[in-house]
């Protein structure tokens, strides 16, 4: 299939290099050109907009960092709506609230384009893998066409419902990953601070109800101080302002996404905010005394 690709950064770019990889024809563009060189290196068409992409590709992606950027890339000037075909289609696997995602959907179905608001959990591992967790709302007829292209990104793909159901879904995973990040760097914290090996205590812990994914691998991670960004603090802190604003739409209450939303503002706050968000171990050390290098 021939597939347009914009934006190009810490995720972008390797989904965009694994379609290359499964034999689709990409064309890319990103805002900052530099991006753009391990994809043209590997044979991507290079575009000047994000109207060029759309124009030589009838299916578009977009994975930028928050909804202003996914609305200028679609319906701005030079973007995706501008350069559109009949049929044509576009996957927004960008992380933005339910609500933009139906709002940015309108305004693309109103010219002619169906969008699929896809965003994706597996960070940038699973983005160079091709491992991702793709979860997807709109147009079930759109989905189906579009579905082997996300195959060629993730290893799991599901259509959740209508516009917007992709997000909410993003959301509620936001929600675990976020809240079972600080679960996981409190208990390591008490451990250490208790005085007791934290990786033992790890260790027995993976042998019972206690045990998750974030456990095994960002625990590990944690006591291993590896907290090179594979999803950054900054990047948490959105998803959570998300969740909390769609909270205040909604009427819930989510005091544990509170918790921890306050967590990553306080991150950012500190100048963790480029750092992996299981850098919250060390915003933990440093509230309680510690160096939290």
């Amino acid at each position: 299939m021939e597939v347009g690709f914009i934006g190009l950064g810490l995720m972008g770019r390797p989904m965009a290099l694994n379609l290359i990889k499964a034999g689709h024809k990409v064309h890319v563009w990103s805002r900052r050109r530099e991006s753009m060189a391990p994809l043209l290196e590997a044979g991507a068409g290079d575009c000047a907009s994000a109207a060029e992409v759309a124009q030589r590709a009838a299916i578009t992606i977009s994975m930028v960092a928050d909804a202003p950027d996914v609305e200028q890339v679609t319906l701005g000037a030079g973007g995706v709506a501008e350069g559109a075909g009949p049929g044509h289609i576009h996957a927004d696997m960008s992380t933005i609230a339910p609500a933009a995602a139906q709002a940015i959907s309108a305004g693309l179905k109103a010219r002619g384009v169906s969008m699929i608001d896809a965003p994706v959990s597996g960070g940038e591992v699973g983005a160079i893998a091709g491992s991702l967790t793709i979860m997807a709302g709109g147009d079930e007829a759109a989905f189906d066409k579009i579905r082997p292209v996300f195959e060629a990104m993730g290893k799991s793909v599901t259509r959740i419902g209508d516009a917007g159901a992709g997000q909410v879904a993003k959301a509620c995973n936001q929600i675990l990953t976020g809240v079972g990040v600080a679960a996981v760097a409190e208990a390591l914290n008490f451990a250490t601070r208790s005085g007791v090996d934290a990786g033992k205590v790890r260790e027995a812990l993976l042998g019972g109800f206690a045990y998750s994914r974030i456990l095994e691998n960002h625990g590990q991670r944690m006591l291993d101080r590896n907290f090179r960004p594979g999803f950054k603090a900054w990047m948490h802190q959105k998803d959570m302002r998300i969740v909390m604003e769609e909270a205040h739409r909604l009427g819930l209450s989510l005091p544990s996404s509170a918790a921890t939303a306050q967590m990553f503002n306080a991150m950012v706050g500190s100048g963790l905010g480029e750092d992996d968000s299981i850098a919250m171990l060390k915003l933990l050390e440093l509230m309680s005394g510690g160096a939290g290098e």
